[in-house]
């Protein structure tokens, strides 16, 4: 394990490496940050849910409409450009949040973020891909998502900070500081035209997406992506802001229960991800992970009821002290379960994707294929769950989450046929 993380710490001394992880960091701390601060949007505008939920909507809307020819573009242009393109459009959503004055205006500054964060994980993910050396990819691409997890537990951390000590205006500066120090990192020691090598005549087309939807494999998957997404996508909108506007959490404390997911999961994901290439039935895998996040998204709503369950918890350290609401640790808990599922799916959905796209040398189009189906449910998924919660009640909301995630696993184990195929390196995810 030394031998590894030595190994992945090396990459750092590679110049071109650390320009493309700053981009990789800036991305997702500023991912995270923002949606600690929705959470506070949603108190300060008085939203519904249903409009919280387009909060969540509109972001994944442009990207799912981007998605495929951006790749393509990625492909067959100068992939330098993108990056720093993506880095701007980010600054100037930081700007935007900053200027907001209502809940219209967050949801139209959430289009811009969108497009900026699919800018730059496409584009990043692409070039790292280019970059490293075959015998290395792995090493290379391991290192880009750990700077991916790393940042995005920063943003829950140091941005639930900086929202609760210094307010907007200075959190949105310290995320431009960041992005823009990663663009002049670009710009002074990425090589020019890192990626588009690819000849447009040769770059991912309509037929072999459909060559891909042949196999019984690749659909099954697709179709657990399309549930799966809907449930997580609705999770990840709404808990930030139901523990910030029904039981008064300061973001500070959101930004603890979301970092303690993270944590879980970037504690647990390698090793699980090791033993899954150990044992094989990665499909296995993928079911167990998607019963487990439908567990902790149930958990959810009890945090109402823990109250009459648990007593406050206060603590003390250095002169101040805090008190911890009982559905703090229910909330805790729910996304520390939530935390280990991943670990379970994602390195195993991630090698089935791959491995059936090197069936047909069309790893990428296999990938966009997962992007999509991911992005159809996260559009779908927070404007449904939030009408149902304005409609009905938080239980019938998460409830409902959580039954799409069941749903969607119980389809793919209908269609998934497990067939041999060769082993694969993952590739960053979401």
């Amino acid at each position: 394990m030394s031998e590894s993380a030595g190994g992945s710490l090396s990459l750092f001394r590679n110049r071109e490496f650390v320009a493309l992880a700053s981009t990789a960091f800036a991305r997702s701390q500023a991912f995270s940050t923002i949606l600690i601060a929705l959470a506070l949007y949603a108190d300060i505008f008085g939203t519904s849910s249903t409009v919280e939920g387009l909060f969540g909507t509109v972001f994944a809307l442009v990207q799912l409409l981007i998605v495929l020819p951006l790749g393509r573009a990625v492909d067959t242009h100068n992939a330098k450009r993108f990056l720093v393109a993506g880095l701007a459009i980010n600054v100037l959503a930081f700007v935007g949040f900053a200027l907001v004055g209502s809940a219209t205006d967050v949801i139209l500054v959430r289009i811009v973020q969108g497009a900026g964060a699919s800018v730059l994980w496409i584009t990043g993910s692409a070039v790292v891909g280019e970059l490293s050396p075959g015998s290395e990819r792995g090493r290379w691409l391991g290192t880009y998502n750990q700077v991916t997890a790393f940042s995005s537990l920063a943003g829950d951390l140091l941005g639930g900070f900086l929202l609760f000590a210094y307010g907007f205006t200075l959190t949105y500066a310290v995320l431009s500081l960041v992005t823009i120090l990663a663009t002049l990192a670009v710009l002074a020691f990425l090589r020019d035209n890192p990626g588009g090598r690819t000849d447009p005549e040769e770059a991912t087309g309509i037929e072999t997406l459909r060559t891909l939807l042949d196999r019984a494999a690749i659909r099954a998957l697709v179709v657990f992506r399309l549930g799966f997404g809907f449930g997580k996508m609705a999770v990840i909108i709404f808990l930030p802001i139901y523990a910030h506007t029904e039981f008064g959490m300061n973001p500070l404390m959101v930004g603890g229960i979301l970092a303690g997911g993270k944590l879980t999961k970037s504690l647990l994901q390698g090793v699980v991800g090791s033993y899954t290439d150990r044992v094989g039935h990665k499909h296995q895998f993928v079911i167990a992970g998607a019963l487990t996040y439908a567990l902790g998204t149930a958990m959810v709503p009890f945090a109402g009821s823990a109250a009459g369950v648990f007593p406050p918890v206060s603590l003390s350290a250095f002169g101040a002290s805090v008190t911890l609401a009982p559905a703090f640790f229910v909330l805790f808990a729910a996304y520390a379960v939530i935390g280990v599922a991943d670990s379970l799916r994602l390195p195993a959905s991630m090698a089935l994707f791959v491995e059936e796209g090197e069936r047909f040398d069309a790893v990428a189009a296999s990938l966009s294929l997962r992007s999509v189906a991911w992005k159809v449910g996260e559009v779908v998924g927070p404007f449904t769950v939030g009408a149902i919660w304005d409609a009905t009640s938080v239980f019938t909301a998460f409830f409902t989450a959580a039954g799409f995630i069941v749903l969607s696993t119980g389809v793919f184990v209908v269609l998934y046929r497990t067939e041999p195929a060769p082993s694969a390196t993952p590739t960053p995810g979401d």
